[in-house]
């Protein structure tokens, strides 16, 4: 069974970083696309960004360009979200997903085989 588990959450200031981490245990992360969604209080779930199993291509939400960075070590088995100049309007849980065909994690048809159990960003102001 493939888990999912995120860390490096909690508190940051708006200007600041923080870098998200998503361990996958179970089987190797190469055989997975993986993905970071967020969902804020009252708000759906929506995709920040997706990589591709091997890591070679990356797609971001249009809303999410330019402040969020997606990257993936297979040799560790993790995936990372680094957030750039956060603002209190992205604090939200933070949570990776995976799944063997990348066009799941982009378009959730089907939804994700596998996701982590979240972790709290809180952006202060």
């Amino acid at each position: 069974q493939v888990q999912l588990v995120e860390s490096g959450g909690g508190l940051v200031r708006a200007g600041g970083s923080l870098r998200l981490s998503c361990a996958v245990s179970g089987r190797a992360s190469s055989n997975y696309a993986m993905g970071w969604f967020r969902q804020a209080p009252g708000k759906e779930r929506e995709l920040i960004a997706a990589i591709k199993s091997s890591g070679s291509s990356t797609y971001y939400a249009d809303s999410m360009k330019g402040r969020f960075t997606i990257s993936r070590d297979n040799a560790l088995n993790t995936a990372y979200l680094q957030m750039n100049s956060p603002k209190p309007e992205d604090t939200a849980v933070y949570y990776c997903a995976a799944d063997p065909i990348l066009h799941s994690i982009i378009a959730l048809t089907p939804p994700p085989a596998y996701w982590g159990q979240g972790t709290q960003v809180t952006v202060s102001s």
